[in-house]
C-alpha cells in the first residue's frame, strides 16, 4: 500500500508539471537569448546621421564588452540607410518588423516617424528615437513611440522667451513644409501668443528646394513684411543655402536677426570648421544648441571621438560630434538596461499573432505582434541613468527631464555661447544644473544673456522691424473739427495745427522715412466723436490717427497709442462774479470753529501759564481781579508777542516755548490768507466742483464729439437727458450766460487743453476746482505698430529739447485775461488743518499741569505735616480748603516759614532738654540730704 501510494503520488506531480508546462506557465524562470536584435534606422550621410552612426556603433561595442549589462546576451544591431527618403524609411520600418525585432532605434525623420507609430502600436514594438522632436508625436496617440531627445516644444519656447527678452513683437518663420516644420511652427506660435507676440508671416518650402525657390521667397520677405526678425527651422541638408542667397540679397546687413533652430549648431559642430564664405554667411546668427551638463563620462568619451573617426574623414574633413550623437549613443544604453530589466522581470522575446497584425498579414506581410512589448516599454520608461547627456529620466509625460539648450552667436570664424535656456529658470548666464536645486525664478531681471554680435556686424540691438517703402502711403486720418481748430486745421487738402506740427516734428525724427497722406475725418459741421475716429483704425480705413485724441481706457482696446504729446483732463468752468471785500474782511481767514478753538486755547494757555507762575512769580499774584486781567491779557498779547510778564518757572517756560510756536503758525496762516483777501481779486460761484453738479439737477454742457459725454454717462452716473452738447465756444459762452433759467446750462466740462482756449478772452468763466481726470492726448496707431513705439521715443526727446514747449507757445499762447490770476473765492482755513498743532499744544498743558501738581503735592506734604497730619482726621472738604489754602501762597513765603518753624522747632527741644536736667539735679540733691536728716534724728532721739 504504501509504494502505490508513492507511486501514484510521483505520477500525480508529474501530471501537475506537464499541465503547466503544456499551457505556457513557467514559474519565474526566465532564459537569456544569446543575442539579442535591434533595428537602426536613419540617413547614414546626413548631418545627424554621420556622427550618430559612429556613436551607436561604439555604445554598442562598450555594452557587449561589459559583461554586466546584459549578462551573457548580446546586443546585435541591424542598421539600415534611409537615405534621406521617408518611403525607404517606411520599408527599411517593415522589414525590421517582419523579421521579429524587439525595439528599433529610429527613424530620423519625424514623417516616417508618424507613420510607423501606428505599425507600432499594432504590434507592440519601441521606437526609440533620437531625432525625431516633432512636439505632435505625443504618448497619447502613440504609445509605442519614445523620443530619447529634446522635445521640440522646448526649443520653440526658447526662442518666443528669446524674441521676448530682446523686445521684439513679431517674427518671420522660414521652415520646411512637412510635418516637422509645420508642426514645429505651429509650437512656436502658440508660445509667442503666450508673449503677446506673434508670427507675421509663414514662408513655407518644399523638402527640396531649389536656390531659385528660395531666392523668390526671401526676395517676397523682403518686400512684403516689416519684420526683420526672421526664424529658420529647415534641416542641415539645405539649411546653408538659405543663408547664402539672404547674403547675396543684403539680408544680412545691419537691421536683420537671424535665428535658426539647432540644425545650425549641428551643422556647425558636425562640419568644422566650415568655409570662409559659409562662416561670413551666417556670421551674426542667433542659433540652440541641446544642452548636456559636463561630466566625466562625457569628457572621456569627447576624447575618444577622434579615435572613433581616425578613419572617416568627409570632404577633407574629420566628422565631428555633436548633441545628436550624445543622445543616439545614450539611446542605446537606455535600450540595453531595460532589455536587461525586461529578462530579470521573466520577459520572453516570443511573437504571435492577433486580430489586427492577421489583417496587416494579409496584405503580404508577416508581420507578428511583440508579446513583450509593453513589458519592454515599461522598462524603458522607467530606466534611470547617467549618461553622456547628464541623467536620463522621462517625466509623466514622457519627456525628457531637465530641458535645456544653449544660446550660440556665430561669431568671424567661430562661435561663442551667450547664455543658456531652461525650463526651470528660462534665460540664464549660469548652467542649467547650477539653477535646478533653487526656486524657478522666471522674472524679467534674473533673465539674462552675454551681449550679442548680430548681423552687419554690430553689437547695436536691432530694432526688429522696418518701414517697407514700397510707395503705399499711410493713410492718417484726422478729424474736420468745427471749434478749436488752433489743434487742427482743415483747409481742403491743407491741414494745420498743434497737433500736425507735433506729429510732423517727431516724424522727421524717424530713423526712417515715411510716406503719408493725411484725410480729414467729420462732415464739417459737427466735432467729429473720437471713438469713432479711432474705431476706423481697426476696420482698416486709416493706418494710425493723428490729432486732439485723448487716451482713454475704450480707445486702448482698440489701438496702441504714443505716449502722450499734452497732458490734459477733464474740468468743470461756470461763469463766476467779483467778490468785493468788506469791512469784515478781517475775519474771512479762518471758519468760525476756528476762531472759536483758536480763543479758547489762548485762554486755556493763558491760564496754564496762571497756575505753573502763581506761586512763584509776583506778576501772577495780587487781588482776585487784578489776576483775571492779567491771565487775559498775557492770553491775547501772545498773539503779538507782545507779553511783559515773565515767566520764571521752568514748566512754564518750556510750555510758554510750545504755545508760542503754535501762535507763530496761526499767525502767519492767518497773515498769509488776510494779504490774499485783500490784494488779490476774488471770484465767487455757486458751482464748487464737480461734487455739486452730481449733487444738482441742472443741465451740463460739453463739447460735440468729446469723451467727456460717456464719461459723465458711465463714471458718474450723470442722466444723458442733462447734458447738452455745443459745436463751437461761441454756443457754450451764450448758454453758460443764460443759465439753466433761460435754457441754458450751469456749468460746461470739458478737457483743460479746450478750455484754457476757452477763457483766454472770457474772463466772467472760470475754471473751478481741479481737474477730475487725469488724461493725454496722444497718435493712435493699429494694435503691436512698431511706428507707435518709434513715435513715443520721437515725443519723448522733443520734450526733452523743448520743441514741444515752442509749438505750444506758437498755436496755444494767448493773453489771458486779468481775471486769470484772480481765485474763485477764498479758501476759509478749517479747523482740520491745525488739529496736529492743538493737539500738541493740548499733550503739553496736560503734561505740565501733572507735573505742577505733583510737585505741589509732594510740597504740601513735606512743608505742612502737622496740617497734613490734621487733614488727615479731617473731612475732605477741610483738606481740600488747606490745598488750595496752600496753592495761594507764595511758594518763597512757605519756605521761610517752613525754616522758621524748623529753627523754632530745634530751639524747643533744646529748652526741654535744660529743664529735665535741672529737675534732675534738683531730685538728685534732696536725695543725699535726707539721710542726714534721718541721721540727725535718729542722734536726737
Amino acid at each position: 500500500m504504501a509504494r502505490q501510494f508513492t507511486v501514484n503520488r510521483v505520477g500525480l506531480w508529474l501530471l501537475v508539471v506537464l499541465v503547466l508546462f503544456y499551457n505556457g506557465i513557467c514559474i519565474n524562470v526566465s532564459t537569456r537569448p544569446e543575442v539579442v536584435t535591434v533595428g537602426v534606422m536613419f540617413s547614414f550621410n546626413s548631418v545627424i546621421g554621420k556622427p550618430s552612426k559612429i556613436a551607436v556603433e561604439a555604445a554598442v561595442e562598450d555594452i557587449n564588452s561589459n559583461p554586466g549589462i546584459l549578462k551573457g546576451t548580446k546586443l546585435n544591431l541591424e542598421m539600415k540607410d534611409t537615405n534621406y527618403s521617408e518611403f525607404l524609411g517606411i520599408v527599411e520600418a517593415l522589414k525590421f518588423m517582419e523579421k521579429e525585432m524587439v525595439a528599433i532605434i529610429g527613424p530620423q525623420s519625424s514623417v516616417t516617424a508618424h507613420l510607423i507609430s501606428h505599425l507600432a502600436n499594432v504590434l507592440q514594438l519601441p521606437l526609440l528615437s533620437f531625432s525625431s522632436t516633432d512636439p505632435t508625436l505625443s504618448p497619447i496617440e502613440f504609445p509605442f513611440f519614445v523620443r530619447t531627445a529634446q522635445n521640440d516644444l522646448y526649443q520653440m519656447a526658447a526662442i518666443a522667451e528669446l524674441v521676448d527678452f530682446y523686445g521684439w513683437r513679431e517674427v518671420i518663420a522660414i521652415y520646411e513644409d512637412d510635418d516637422h516644420g509645420r508642426y514645429g511652427i505651429a509650437a512656436l506660435g502658440d508660445k509667442l501668443a503666450e508673449i503677446r507676440c506673434k508670427i507675421s508671416y509663414k514662408a513655407a518650402l518644399s523638402s527640396d528646394p531649389t536656390r531659385d525657390e528660395i531666392t523668390d521667397l526671401l526676395v517676397n520677405i523682403a518686400m512684403s513684411s516689416e519684420s526683420r526678425i526672421l526664424v529658420v527651422h529647415v534641416p542641415g541638408s539645405w539649411g546653408p543655402i538659405v543663408f547664402s542667397v539672404a547674403q547675396h540679397f543684403g539680408m544680412l546687413s545691419k537691421g536683420y536677426v537671424w535665428i535658426a533652430t539647432n540644425w545650425l549648431s549641428t551643422v556647425l559642430d558636425t562640419n568644422s570648421p566650415l568655409a570662409q564664405d559659409a562662416m561670413d554667411n551666417i556670421e551674426g546668427v542667433l542659433t540652440l544648441r541641446m544642452y548636456t551638463p559636463e561630466s566625466e563620462l562625457k569628457r572621456k568619451f569627447i576624447s575618444r571621438w577622434s579615435n572613433l573617426t581616425r578613419r572617416k574623414v568627409v570632404d577633407g574633413r574629420h566628422i565631428g560630434l555633436n548633441a545628436y550623437a550624445l543622445y543616439a549613443y545614450d539611446t542605446v544604453w537606455l535600450l540595453a538596461r531595460a532589455l536587461d530589466a525586461f529578462f530579470e522581470q521573466g520577459g520572453n522575446i516570443s511573437f504571435s499573432n492577433q486580430s489586427q497584425a492577421s489583417t496587416l498579414q494579409q496584405g503580404g506581410n508577416d508581420l507578428k505582434v511583440f508579446n513583450g512589448g509593453k513589458l519592454l516599454l515599461r522598462n524603458i520608461l522607467q530606466v534611470s541613468m547617467n549618461g553622456l547627456t547628464g541623467q536620463v529620466r522621462f517625466t509623466s509625460d514622457r519627456n525628457l527631464i531637465h530641458p535645456a539648450f544653449e544660446v550660440i552667436n556665430v561669431i568671424g570664424n567661430g562661435y561663442r555661447r551667450i547664455g543658456y535656456w531652461s525650463n526651470h529658470s528660462g534665460l540664464s548666464i549660469l548652467p542649467p544644473e547650477t539653477l535646478w536645486s533653487k526656486p524657478p525664478n522666471r522674472s524679467s531681471s534674473n533673465q539674462k544673456l552675454h551681449d550679442a554680435i548680430w548681423p552687419g556686424p554690430t553689437t547695436e540691438k536691432p530694432r526688429g522691424w522696418t518701414f517697407l517703402n514700397s510707395g503705399r502711403h499711410l493713410r492718417i486720418g484726422v478729424p474736420n473739427r468745427v471749434s478749436y481748430r488752433e489743434f487742427v486745421s482743415v483747409h481742403g487738402q491743407s491741414v494745420t495745427g498743434y497737433c500736425i506740427d507735433v506729429f510732423t516734428t517727431a516724424l522727421n525724427l524717424l530713423p526712417y522715412a515715411v510716406p503719408y497722406k493725411l484725410i480729414a475725418y467729420g462732415d464739417g459741421l459737427t466735432n467729429p466723436s473720437g471713438l469713432e475716429l479711432v474705431r476706423q483704425i481697426t476696420t482698416g480705413v486709416f493706418d494710425a490717427v493723428v490729432g486732439d485724441i485723448a487716451i482713454t481706457t475704450n480707445r486702448t482696446r482698440m489701438a496702441d497709442f504714443t505716449q502722450p504729446y499734452i497732458e490734459s483732463g477733464l474740468v468743470v468752468v461756470a461763469p463766476v462774479r467779483e467778490v468785493d471785500s468788506s469791512a469784515w474782511a478781517f475775519l474771512r481767514p479762518f471758519t468760525g470753529s476756528m476762531w472759536a478753538v483758536t480763543a479758547i486755547c489762548f485762554l486755556v494757555a493763558g491760564t496754564v501759564i496762571w497756575i505753573l507762575e502763581h506761586r512763584l512769580n509776583d506778576d501772577f499774584r495780587g487781588p482776585p481781579r487784578r489776576q483775571v486781567v492779567t491771565i487775559l491779557w498775557f492770553s491775547f498779547s501772545t498773539w503779538f508777542f507782545a507779553h511783559r510778564e515773565n515767566t520764571v518757572s521752568t514748566l512754564g517756560r518750556l510750555f510758554l516755548i510750545i504755545w508760542l510756536f503754535v501762535v507763530l503758525i496761526i499767525n502767519s496762516s492767518y497773515t498769509a490768507s488776510l494779504t490774499s483777501i485783500l490784494t488779490v481779486q476774488q471770484l465767487s460761484s455757486p458751482i464748487k466742483g464737480i461734487e455739486t453738479l452730481q449733487s444738482s439737477s441742472d443741465p451740463i454742457g460739453y463739447q460735440q464729439g468729446s469723451y467727456a459725454r460717456n464719461y459723465l454717462i458711465n463714471e458718474l452716473s450723470i442722466h444723458e437727458s442733462r447734458l447738452i452738447p455745443f459745436n463751437s465756444p461761441e454756443e457754450s459762452a451764450k448758454a453758460l450766460k443764460d443759465g439753466p433759467s433761460k435754457g441754458g446750462v450751469v456749468a460746461m466740462v470739458d478737457d483743460r487743453a479746450y478750455m484754457e482756449l476757452f477763457l483766454s478772452t472770457r474772463c466772467e468763466f472760470s475754471i473751478i476746482g481741479h481737474e477730475f481726470t487725469k488724461r493725454g492726448w496722444g497718435f493712435a496707431f493699429p494694435k503691436d505698430s512698431p511706428l507707435a513705439l518709434d513715435f513715443s521715443t520721437a515725443i519723448l526727446k522733443m520734450s526733452d529739447d523743448g520743441d514741444l514747449q515752442r509749438i505750444h507757445d506758437k498755436w496755444l499762447s494767448r493773453q489771458a485775461c486779468s481775471s486769470q490770476g484772480a481765485k474763485t473765492e477764498v479758501d476759509r482755513l478749517p479747523l482740520r488743518r491745525f488739529w496736529g498743532l492743538f493737539i500738541i499744544c493740548a499733550l503739553a498743558c496736560i503734561i505740565a499741569l501733572f507735573l505742577h501738581f505733583l510737585k505741589m503735592v509732594r510740597q504740601f506734604s513735606n512743608h505742612y505735616p502737622e496740617e497734613h497730619q490734621y487733614s488727615s482726621r479731617s473731612s475732605p472738604t477741610a483738606r481740600l480748603r488747606a490745598f488750595f489754602s496752600f496753592f495761594n501762597e507764595k511758594e518763597d513765603d512757605v519756605r521761610s516759614r517752613s525754616r522758621r518753624r524748623q529753627i523754632e522747632g530745634s530751639s524747643s527741644r533744646t529748652d526741654n532738654g535744660s529743664t529735665s536736667n535741672s529737675n534732675y539735679d534738683r531730685g538728685h540733691t534732696d536725695t543725699e540730704i535726707s539721710p542726714n536728716k534721718t541721721t540727725g534724728i535718729s542722734s536726737q532721739v
